[in-house]
Formats: C-alpha cells, structure tokens, sequence
C-alpha cells in the first residue's frame, strides 16, 4: 500500500487495536437539519474526543468543526439529492453523483473521502463509476476511499440481506474501495468474509433504546467488522457522550454487552448526577 494512503488509513484504523469508532454526521446533506443536528457545531463538538475519525460535509466541516481538532476527517463527496426527491420518486434517492473532488479533500486535510454506491437501483452504474474514479483520484493523492453501500428506499428490504449486502461489499472492493461501511444484519459474517478490505457497519436509523444499539455494535465486532460509524444512536441518544464512550468500549476494549451498557447506566448517572450539582 502507498505510504500516504496507508498513513491516513491508520489514523481512521487504530493500529492498536484494528478497529474503528466513526462518527456520523453527514445526515444533512440529503435529510437537512434532523432532530439532535440543527446546529452542528453544539452537537458535535462534546463528542469529539471520544471519536477515532469524524464523517461529514466540507461545508460543516468548514463552518462547524474548530480547524484545531485532531480528530481524523472522512469527508463525504457525494450527493446530488434530497429527501424531497424520495418523496416523489423513491429511487431518484440513488441518482448521487461526486459533489467535492479529492483535490479539495486534500486541501482540507481529510484523512479518506466517502461516497455513496446504490446497486440494484437504475443509477447502479453511474455510482459504480463515481467510486472507480474516485479510487484513480484516490491513488493520485494517496487517499483512502470509504464506499458505503447504501441502499434507497426502494432497497430497505434488500439493505437487511446478506446476500445482497455481501454483493454490494464485494463490488465496492473489486473496484478499489480502502474500506466499506455497510447495514448490520443477519449472517453478517458472510459479507464480512466475502468482501477483502475491512467492513464498517452503519448505525441506521434511531433504535427504541440504547441497548439494541450497543447489541448491534457488539454482534459487529464478533461477526468481524472492524468498528462501526454510527450518527443518530450516538447523537440522539438521551446522554450522547454515554454512548460514545460505551461503543467505544465494545469496539476497542472488547467488553461484553452487558458490561458496555452497565457502563453506559453509570456514565449517565454521573451526567444526571453532575446536572443537579450545577443547578
């Protein structure tokens, strides 16, 4: 592997411990200002010590991030679309195309960039295009490049299939993709096992609670993904920072389940606890 590509890579996979705790924030780039995101900057700053590589925008990166953080950045550049799209036409959720180049990462200092894949969908192939020359940019530059196997809605049934998620996974890394982001599901350790370069798993949608969140991330790990890069069952949950700190527990500190979500009671408490102190 090239030097820069594999330096930025280490910075987003601990070389430690192999393994990675993303956190998400790129949501609005196609959903606008969602519940726990509206300000950016008020929600991401508490957790950012606790993250291993930040996804987002270049425009919050450059509006809401402190320049001084040293937390690594996995800069989203596609895009192109928009939830009212979805409503008029489910799969015109798929038509993404590359919305900032890599020399702009690079500018920005990114330690990878990410995009978007829809296969299944019509605009399979142009967002099978957008991730090959992506990796030729990449290589360029000595980028990594995250493929994340979205699905639209038109897929939210396939998006819990192996067969289907191991496809997607073994197409982003056929066509050079440093790492893949992907849904957690059943025999998941299939599509870890089919797919050669290392297998992030999405957090999805806001989960009831925090303990099937946490089930989702510790069932990742032992099926072989190397982390997650998880957004709103982070940053929407009632004590953000308790979560965090318990993923990261599972993820780098190989804790039980039961063990992580002990820890996630105590961390809370101590927050609720500190609150009526200062009030």
């Amino acid at each position: 592997m090239e030097w820069g590509l594999e330096n930025r890579l280490s910075r987003i996979i601990k070389p430690e411990t192999g393994r990675t705790v993303m956190l998400a924030v790129d949501h609005g780039y196609f959903l606008g200002p969602i519940n726990k995101l509206e300000n950016p900057r008020e929600t991401v700053s508490p957790l950012l010590e606790y993250a291993d590589a930040l996804m987002l925008t270049r425009g919050i990166l450059r509006n809401c991030i402190d320049a001084k953080t040293e937390t690594p950045i996995v800069l989203r550049v596609s895009g192109g679309n928009s939830i009212s799209n979805k409503e008029k036409s489910p799969e015109e959720l798929a038509n993404e195309t590359i919305t900032t180049s890599t020399q702009e990462a690079v500018r920005l200092n990114a330690s990878a960039v990410a995009l978007s894949i829809y296969v299944g969908t019509k605009y399979e192939h142009q967002t099978l295009k957008n991730l090959a020359m992506l990796v030729d940019e990449g290589m360029q530059y000595g980028m990594p490049v995250l493929a994340v196997t979205a699905v639209g809605k038109e897929l939210e049934e396939k998006g819990k299939d192996a067969k289907y998620l191991a496809l997607s996974c073994r197409i982003a890394a056929e066509l050079g993709a440093s790492f893949v982001k992907t849904y957690y599901c059943d025999e998941l350790e299939k599509v870890v096992k089919g797919c050669p370069v290392p297998v992030v798993i999405a957090g999805g949608k806001k989960l009831d609670n925090e303990l099937d969140a946490l089930k989702i991330v510790y069932d990742s790990i032992q099926k072989g993904a190397i982390g997650v890069d998880m957004g709103r069952n982070i940053w929407q949950s009632e004590n953000p920072a308790a979560m965090i700190k318990s993923i990261r527990a599972i993820v780098h500190g190989n804790c039980l389940l039961d063990e992580a979500y002990h820890l996630f009671n105590i961390e809370q408490l101590k927050a609720k606890t500190a609150k009526r102190l200062c009030t």
